[in-house]
């Protein structure tokens, strides 16, 4: 039977490729105007992205919203004084 899985080349290339999309996303996000504002996520992506780009805006917005279509507003973080 033959393999239909990824080689290990084009796993690692393909791993190396998400972890580049990591800092390229979190560098776009840290670029917007999010120093003591509301952010709100939105939209489908891999948890692991959604928490590099938590803690990247950590101590720099004052919360931090992901928007579920499913469960409505969840809240990540609220570092508000009110």
């Amino acid at each position: 039977m033959a393999n239909r899985g990824l080689s290990n080349d084009k796993l690692i290339y393909k791993l190396n490729r998400i972890c580049d999309a990591k800092g390229v996303y979190t560098e776009k996000v840290c670029s917007f105007d999010s120093e003591g504002n509301d952010v709100v996520l939105t939209g489908q992506g891999p948890i692991w992205l959604y928490l590099k780009i938590a803690h990247a805006l950590h101590g720099k917005a004052f919360r931090l919203i992901y928007r579920s279509p499913v469960t409505g507003d969840v809240m990540i973080f609220d570092h508000s004084p009110f």
